[in-house]
């Protein structure tokens, strides 16, 4: 919402306060001012100019060689290209020397061989927004009013002089979207008195609305309040240069002298309105209705736009003529030819106006108003005031009487609130007579019983409803700076982070240190994503308005948007892409209850891990290269010994002879593996490996305590055990028959070598394990040992068929 210091100086005793000054006050006080700009500030030497003479240019087909009457003893020569200059026009002249937008410096010149003294500006060129500046003017330069005195400072005459006051007005303020709305906030801010515009009509008595139009609505709740004036023998014409200027500096294009008068209106009262030519309606019946499914309406953009049931229109009886609350339509546009205007003042339905402007792409001044809500205090004297003003700068005459079907208006709500509520939750000492006085400056009424306020609300205020509203009143008023500042009371105590988040913060930094990338994914995504790769698929949950079909249910697994985060880097050339993230899955496997919500862990990794440099080879990422980041989790937590890796093909999304599922004991924690080439190809993705983890089950078995244990001082023994094996038999079955022979001095099983090949034959394999055994109480002899192998040997062979070598 643009201010004007001026404007606002007329509606509210500003005396001794200046722009720099109330912005600081409104900001503390609840309505933020984002910016105060002077128009006229960076220009110089620009004043009224008189064109006495103006010749085309003899070696130019679109210059003008025009003498300019500036105040001075004798005129001066201006060339200008302009091609709506001519003789006896009042026009802005930057004096050689002067400086215009951009802090562009003019200096005497010559054009084509004719010096030129200056030059003559349009708008624009004074740094007046294009899209402020009236229609006519927008390609040549401003004409100024006839009473403007050559020589004189051009600034006043377009009220440059004056600061402009940008406000940043939240949903729950928009009574602020009014002059007089932001004029009440100063009053009560400062404690001055209003001057708000006394409203007056003249009527033509000899002529009854009831005779020119009849108004009708097809649902209440839609239209709350809907209202039609009209206005008989009009002249539509430029507005003059104080209504105009106004418009300007509040952002709002000058048109003509009657849709000039429905923004003013717009900017004072708050109250949107729009302006038919009443010749052009068919039927002099307003019926506001519901749009018809397919129903077509051309709007003045002179864009023909589609209809919906959602939509709210204005018919003439027959068809839809305006979008209502949004934009008029083409075919009852005001024009020069305009003789008598319909105008309408309505409240409608906010969020019917809010689906269209979004729908439709309209969002305007006056919708934005419809969707925030109207002040209905000052609804019909907006129609009056704007009837009246219509008909002063038009020479019409308004019609007797308004069209107008209205309901049940609202009243004024009273809330109640206590002295002691107040000071207790502002921290204050306030007496009643203080509260009194401040409710008294918001121009609320109050009546006091006891130390009880019952406050009456205005309607201007519909933002406050609750005793909580008002206790944010009094806080404004009394002062933000003035609540006193306490430490909080009470006892405390020293915070810290719960073992869960202690370790999961732990997680994150190791995998960073391994050389991962924490992602960050939508947990909304489609049906079909939600269940890829989800261990138990689960009923899933919908969100009842999702944003679109994309983001309409939560997320059963992470892996599939880690997947798509890759796909995503290496469409953009990565040579390698290793994430983890680290977030929320949700399942409804019972539908009675509410969702489930998981914290899980996933993993995703592709293309090349280490780079080639002078001593090391390019290596690129395969199963045991996830698996080692997985298993440095584990081994992190102290749980390498309790993890076990069982192969898996139930996954579909995953390659099923290169997948494992990750158990603890007989609990179901995880999978990591390789994703199914099917899948990478789909997503345009090489060889790709991930990995996700229930961090809520692994949280259940990672010990709070870390044991510590003594550095045996003995000698430990290692003893190699070569195996000839079936390929079907897996390395996990061979460590568990050696873990359950070897006893209790075995300490550690590491696998060194692994060989395939033709001369051990397809179905065979090589693999050697070094063991290694040690005793903290005593030294080991050969014979402890020799008798363990021997067991672990017979176990090997007749257990899983294994051959010794």
């Amino acid at each position: 919402m643009l201010v004007s210091y001026k404007w606002l100086e007329e509606l509210v005793d500003l005396k001794g306060i200046s722009p720099e000054e109330l912005s600081d006050k409104m900001s503390r006080s609840g309505i933020e001012v984002e910016d105060i700009t002077i128009p006229q500030e960076g220009l110089k030497k620009i004043v009224v100019g008189h064109v006495l003479d103006c010749m085309p240019h003899p070696d130019s087909d679109h210059l003008s060689i025009c003498q300019v009457d500036v105040g001075e003893d004798e005129p001066y020569q201006i060339v200008c290209g302009a091609p709506n200059i001519s003789a006896g026009q009042n026009v802005i002249v930057a004096l050689p020397n002067s400086r215009i937008a951009g802090n562009v410096k003019i200096k005497k010149g010559k054009m084509r061989g004719e010096v030129s003294l200056g030059m003559i500006c349009s708008l624009d060129e004074l740094g007046i927004s294009a899209s402020v500046v009236p229609k006519e003017y927008a390609d040549g330069i401003y004409v100024l009013p006839s009473e403007a005195v050559p020589g004189d400072d051009v600034y006043p005459y377009l009220a440059m002089d004056d600061a402009i006051i940008e406000l940043s007005v939240t949903p729950n303020r928009a009574d602020a979207l009014s002059m007089i709305g932001v004029a009440y906030e100063v009053a009560a801010i400062y404690n001055r008195e209003l001057n708000l515009p006394k409203i007056s009509i003249e009527e033509d008595a000899t002529v009854n609305i009831e005779d020119c139009v009849k108004v009708s609505i097809e649902n209440e709740e839609d239209t709350p309040s809907y209202g039609m004036r009209v206005i008989k023998n009009v002249t539509v014409k430029e507005s003059p240069m104080w209504l105009q200027t106004r418009l300007m500096n509040e952002g709002i294009r000058p048109i003509n002298n009657i849709v000039d008068v429905t923004n003013y209106t717009l900017l004072l009262f708050g109250q949107p309105q729009h302006a038919f030519d009443y010749d052009k309606l068919e039927q002099k019946e307003i019926f506001v209705r519901r749009a018809i499914e397919g129903e077509m309406l051309t709007t003045l953009d002179e864009v023909e736009r589609p209809l919906t049931p959602d939509n709210l229109v204005i018919t003439d009886g027959k068809q839809a003529i305006a979008l209502a609350g949004v934009m008029g339509g083409m075919d009852t546009e005001i024009t020069n030819n305009t003789t008598t205007v319909a105008l309408e003042t309505a409240v409608f339905e906010p969020t019917l106006i809010r689906r269209t402007a979004r729908r439709l792409g309209l969002s305007s001044e006056s919708s934005r108003r419809f969707e925030r809500g109207l002040n209905w205090s000052v609804i019909r004297d907006a129609s009056e005031f704007s009837a009246n003003l219509m008909a002063e700068l038009s020479g019409g005459t308004v019609v007797t009487g308004e069209a107008l079907v209205e309901g049940e208006k609202p009243v004024e709500p009273t809330v109640e609130i206590t002295l002691t509520k107040i000071n207790k939750s502002l921290g204050t000492t306030l007496s009643l007579e203080e509260v009194e006085a401040i409710f008294n400056q918001l121009g609320f009424k109050v009546v006091l019983t006891d130390e009880l306020f019952a406050v009456t609300i205005p309607l201007r205020r519909w933002d406050i409803t609750i005793p909580a509203d008002l206790i944010e009143e009094v806080a404004r008023i009394y002062g933000y700076d003035n609540l006193p500042s306490t430490l909080p009371s009470g006892e405390s105590l020293p915070g810290k982070l719960t073992f869960e988040q202690q370790t999961l913060r732990s997680i994150r930094h190791l995998l960073e240190n391994e050389g991962l990338t924490e992602a960050i994914s939508y947990a909304l995504t489609t049906p079909i994503l939600a269940k890829e790769f989800a261990v138990d698929k689960a009923n899933v949950v919908e969100l009842d308005l999702p944003m679109s079909e994309e983001h309409s249910v939560l997320r059963q697994s992470i892996t599939s948007g880690l997947l798509q985060d890759v796909a995503y880097n290496m469409a953009r050339k990565a040579s390698g892409v290793a994430l983890y993230e680290v977030g929320n899955v949700f399942d409804w496997s019972n539908k009675s209850e509410l969702p489930k919500e998981s914290k899980h862990l996933g993993i995703a990794m592709t293309g090349v891990w280490n780079k080639a440099d002078w001593q090391t080879n390019v290596e690129v990422v395969d199963f045991y290269t996830l698996k080692g980041v997985v298993e440095s989790v584990f081994n992190f937590l102290g749980m390498t010994e309790i993890v076990r890796y069982a192969q898996t093909s139930d996954m579909k999304e995953m390659h099923p002879g290169r997948t494992a599922n990750i158990l603890i004991g007989d609990t179901h924690i995880g999978f990591l593996g390789q994703v199914h080439p099917g899948m990478s190809k789909e997503m345009d993705l090489k060889e790709t490996y991930v990995a996700e983890i229930d961090l809520e089950l692994l949280f259940e078995s990672v010990p709070e305590t870390i044991s510590y244990k003594e550095v045996g001082k003995y000698p430990s023994i290692k003893r190699d055990i070569a195996l000839l094996a079936n390929k079907e038999v897996t390395h996990q079955q061979i460590i568990d028959v050696i873990e359950s022979k070897g006893g209790k001095y075995l300490t550690s099983i590491q696998l060194f070598d692994l060989y395939t090949g033709e001369k051990l034959g397809e179905d065979k394999k090589s693999l050697a394990y070094s063991l290694i055994f040690r005793n903290d109480a005593a030294t080991l002899v050969d014979e402890d040992i020799t008798s363990v192998m021997a067991k672990i040997e017979g176990a090997l062979i007749a257990d899983l068929g294994i051959e010794v070598r």
